[in-house]
């Protein structure tokens, strides 16, 4: 060991030699440069003092082969982590020692007044150990923290509670300057992200254990909160561990995050500590892990141990690295300006004429003192290079450091289970790209699995009731009436008074979903000595308030004012406040009450199809049907009452034509469902009750001054006075019982005419009560509903809010509502209640359009076959006839009897037989008398055909002799005619 000592002494005298030469043959000028740090209570100081001699000795050996103009000189100074102490061999170290810059020291506190030293004498102090925001608040141009400062991770710490959904969390720091410094950018940070911090728990580092242990059970049984971030020094926050675990608060259901106070010296813990410490979550700096790294740490695990021989902990941490990249860029910084032993000298004559006043001194007039520190501390702020903690540089007197590491301790180990970025927020790895291109995450998905305290895998809620061996006190309303709201009935066998009733059913159920066991109950009527409800729901909130109850369960109504005292669930009812009003009968007796039951639009509808219906048939059986023949006036008549015979299924006419029955089939469909749906209104007009509310408007209340009811002690009072009612319009009522009686004397007798009530209460009524005497009606004003109403910011809220929702959406609620209210399928709305409002065309106009389109088909189709049989008459019109006169023969056609249709054949057989008697020429049609001649029947025996044909024409094969020019001619025929009739048969006879 000893030879080995030589060798390493060796080679440090050749590292100084080198510097004196500077590399090429010139004597460096000396700088000395103060290091003040705590060498003898911690390990901090060290590892930070070996790391800054490794730090020169790796600079000056790697300018070995170039030419430098100075080289420094350590001055080191024992601390002994004393804020006078460090002072004092600061101001040492400046006064006699005329160091150029002074590296240190190890905590805030003695930071403090270093700064202010460093400040009146220009002398610049770095410090790779001191985290407390507070020093940088000093803004001093010579002070550089090259150090993480803490309040870069509040922000880290608040996505990390904002990840799993805690609403509360209670900071636990060490009662000095560098606890304190943390502690409002953390308030400020996480009332930001509506996180609330119900107590701060401050501990000195000189309490004692039993003074801990004390503060700790305050916390374990008086604050619901169970989420604690823990930020003091490696010493005191050891020991708060060690006591957390002994007296229970390292179990399931508790969560710890230390800050990087602690986290970045995890590895310096004692192997109890950490097994105190198991399940604590950490954040610290992230320091990336680069091969530069990696070699050090090799050369630290060689050279450390062997300088501290009595030291257990040999494990390089965050200010070791640290205090090499502070070193570097301070020796690179008076490489770049050279400040010499010359300077130092004029240096040493100006600090000589200071004189000191205790600790804090006169700084002022230093002098050529004054020149250097700026230079030198300018030439820091530029320093930027890639150190062993990555790229460094100093923005504004601080390390640029932005990414955090988050640590789970895992007994005598630790894991990471993710980073935290400014940009990115929570994740699980680094990616460069990912994060720029990704949004901010607060999701815990976006973090490792964490092993919890109590060796839990499953997420803690985070709190718990504090009841310090007590139930929880819930208050209950008393009630005389709607007692199936909350009724409070007394025990013999408990002598105790346990409430029933619908809302306190629902909350039963509702913590019966809860996630975990709801701590134990009882609860308390809101009562007087005599068992009268002690005050009104708006006391019982305020009692809330004041703490003499724990939670109030009841019909409570959330309202805005209430709201600013308690906290409510959501509610668990329907909401608003709505009116009651009376029905009456609005049925109207009179002679014309048959035509109500359809609409006139359906009337004229259902008129003109059959006028349509009666025109169509004669269209089809016209030529065929004897009943569809005769004069114009019987055939209008026959059509009209066969069409509207079939209302009442009296029609006597056959129809004989397939296209006929058709129509008539369909129409006749179509009749069957107008007339019984015509009966059915009808019947319902005259016999059944047509309700409808007496009162439909507020308004129409306030105009004709009537007088409104509403529950006695209900906020009700506060809405209908600011609608405009008059205190002598307003009644008050405490049942259903007496609002019903109330209704019945009406405003005339001193009772009233409407009641403004909430939603249940309402609907509660109206299932006592016949759906044919009450209704409710508009305008509904908002309101919360029901609500369970807990203190502010408990935290039983959210999960209770959600176990409502489970309960309402489910068959639970309908259960307990039909247990303990009456089945109400009362209308809601100022609509009428069993009215029967008349038929419309709406409701038929389908059936209009099948009879329609059928009637319109079987036209077609009979106009299409008609035109098909006579189209020598049509087509003759292209050779010479006129379109006119085509048409007027094709309507004398259609007006004659089809004698080739069956209805005729058997006519037209007997007719043969007795032609020597004397035929019926109404029966057979036209009579001919002689070829390519037809002669009318005689007057006496006509009855139906007026018209006489001329020329040679024969209807049956519609042939003309065109080549004899002879025209076609129909006349009426009169009595003057005769005797034309009568040569016609003398020809005949000839013939």
């Amino acid at each position: 060991m000893k030879k080995e000592s030589m060798v390493m002494k060796s080679k440090y005298y050749l590292v100084i030699l080198m510097m004196m030469l500077g590399g090429g043959g010139v004597i460096a000028e000396i700088v000395k440069v103060g290091v003040v740090l705590d060498l003898t209570n911690g390990t901090v100081g060290k590892i930070g003092l070996r790391c800054i001699k490794m730090s020169l000795s790796d600079f000056y050996l790697s300018h070995s082969h170039s030419y430098h103009k100075t080289t420094i000189q350590l001055i080191v100074r024992d601390s002994l982590r004393d804020v006078v102490t460090a002072g004092q061999q600061a101001i040492d170290l400046i006064k006699n020692e005329k160091v150029q810059a002074i590296i240190g020291p190890t905590t805030t506190m003695e930071a403090n007044f270093m700064i202010e030293l460093g400040d009146k004498a220009h002398i610049p102090i770095v410090t790779f150990s001191a985290t407390s925001p507070s020093l940088a608040s000093l803004q001093s141009p010579y002070f550089f923290q090259v150090s993480q400062n803490d309040s870069s991770q509040v922000k880290a710490i608040t996505s990390i509670i904002q990840a799993f959904g805690w609403k509360e969390v209670v900071p636990i720091y060490i009662d000095n300057s560098f606890g304190e410094g943390l502690i409002p950018y953390l308030i400020t940070v996480l009332q930001q992200a509506y996180i609330r911090v119900p107590y701060l728990s401050a501990i000195s580092i000189s309490a004692t254990d039993e003074i801990i242990i004390e503060e700790l059970h305050k916390l374990m049984t008086t604050i619901s909160t169970k989420i604690f971030v823990v930020h003091m020094s490696q010493n005191l926050g050891s020991r708060l561990f060690t006591l957390a675990r002994k007296i229970g608060m390292m179990s399931q259901g508790y969560v710890w995050i230390v800050t990087d106070s602690m986290a970045n010296l995890f590895n310096s813990l004692n192997i109890l500590v950490k097994e105190s410490m198991k399940g604590v979550l950490g954040v610290r700096p992230y320091i990336p892990r680069t091969k530069k790294l990696e070699n050090f740490r090799a050369r630290w695990k060689r050279k450390f141990p062997s300088d501290n021989e009595t030291l257990f902990d040999t494990n390089l941490n965050v200010f070791g690295i640290w205090a090499y990249d502070a070193t570097t860029s301070l020796a690179m910084a008076i490489e770049n300006v050279g400040i010499g032993q010359q300077n130092g000298e004029k240096l040493s004559e100006a600090l000589s004429n200071i004189t000191f006043n205790g600790l804090g001194g006169d700084f002022s007039n230093v002098g050529i003192g004054q020149q250097n520190g700026e230079k030198l501390s300018e030439a820091l702020s530029n320093i930027t290079f890639n150190g062993l903690g990555g790229d460094f540089s100093v923005v504004g007197g601080k390390l640029n450091v932005s990414i955090y590491e988050i640590i789970n301790v895992m007994g005598d180990g630790e894991k990471k289970v993710g980073y935290w970025t400014p940009d990115k927020g929570l994740t699980k790895n680094l990616d460069r790209k990912d994060i720029n291109n990704s949004t901010y995450s607060f999701s815990k998905n976006d973090i490792g699995s964490i092993l919890w305290p109590g060796d839990m895998h499953c997420i803690p809620k985070g709190w718990e009731i504090p009841t310090i061996g007590k139930k929880l006190k819930i208050g209950v309303p008393v009630r005389k009436n709607y007692t199936e709201f909350v009724k409070i009935t007394h025990d013999n066998s408990t002598n105790s008074r346990p409430p029933t009733g619908f809302c306190i059913e629902v909350f039963k159920a509702v913590l019966e979903v809860l996630p975990y066991a709801f701590p134990p109950y009882e609860f308390v009527p809101f009562a007087k000595p005599d068992g009268d409800m002690a005050g009104t729901y708006d006391e019982l909130i305020t009692q809330l308030y004041l703490g003499k109850y724990d939670a109030v369960v009841g019909d409570v109504t959330i309202i805005a004012n209430r709201s600013n005292y308690v906290d409510f669930t959501m509610p668990y009812t329907e909401s608003g406040v709505t009116m009651i009003v009376s029905l009456k009968d609005k049925r109207k007796k009179n002679a014309w009450t048959f035509l109500k039951p359809l609409t006139w639009d359906l009337w004229v509808t259902s008129a003109c199809s059959f006028v349509f219906i009666g025109f169509v048939v004669w269209v089809l059986e016209h030529r065929i049907n004897n009943d569809f023949r005769g004069p114009l006036s019987h055939q209008i008549g026959t059509s009209l009452w066969f069409s509207f015979s079939t209302m009442v299924y009296a029609h006597r006419e056959k129809v004989v034509s397939n296209l006929g029955r058709f129509v008539v089939i369909v129409w006749v469909f179509v009749v069957l469902i107008l007339v019984q749906s015509y009966t059915a209104n009808l019947t319902s007009l005259l016999t059944i009750e047509q309700l409808s509310p007496a009162i439909t408007d507020v308004h129409q209340l306030l105009k004709n001054k009537m007088n409104v009811g509403y529950l006695k002690g209900s906020f009700v009072y506060g809405i209908l006075k600011n609608l405009g009612f008059q205190d002598s319009q307003l009644i008050t009522y405490q049942s259903p019982e007496e609002c019903n009686e109330l209704f019945i004397k009406g405003t005339v007798n001193g009772g009233i005419d409407a009641a403004f009530d909430e939603v249940p209460y309402v609907k509660h009524f109206l299932g006592t009560y016949s759906c044919s005497k009450y209704v409710m009606v508009e305008p509904r004003f908002k309101t919360g509903g029901f609500g369970y109403a807990f203190p502010k910011g408990s935290p039983l809220v959210a999960d209770i809010s959600r176990a409502i929702l489970n309960v309402t959406q489910g068959d639970k609620m309908k259960s307990i509502e039909n247990l303990w209210f009456k089945n109400n399928s009362c209308l809601d709305s100022n609509a009428e209640i069993s009215s029967n409002n008349s038929l419309g065309l709406e409701s038929f106009w389908g059936l209009f359009l099948i009879a329609g389109l059928s009637s319109l088909l079987a036209l077609l189709i009979f106009v299409v076959t008609f035109l098909y049989q006579h189209k020598h008459i049509w087509l003759d019109s292209n050779t010479g006839t006129s379109i006119w006169r085509s048409i007027k023969v094709l309507v004398r056609v259609f007006d004659q009897r089809d004698l080739d249709s069956h209805t005729f054949k058997k006519s037209k057989m007997i007719g043969s037989k007795n032609e020597s008697i004397g035929a019926d020429h109404d029966d057979l049609g036209v009579v001919e008398a002689s070829p390519g001649t037809h002669c009318p029947p005689s007057p006496s025996s006509q009855t139906e055909s007026n018209f006489f044909v001329y020329g040679d024409f024969n209807p049956k094969h519609g042939d003309i002799n065109h080549s004899q020019n002879t025209e076609i001619e129909v006349a009426h025929i009169t009595n003057e005619e005769v005797s034309t009739m009568n040569n016609c048969e003398i020809n005949s006879q000839a013939t």
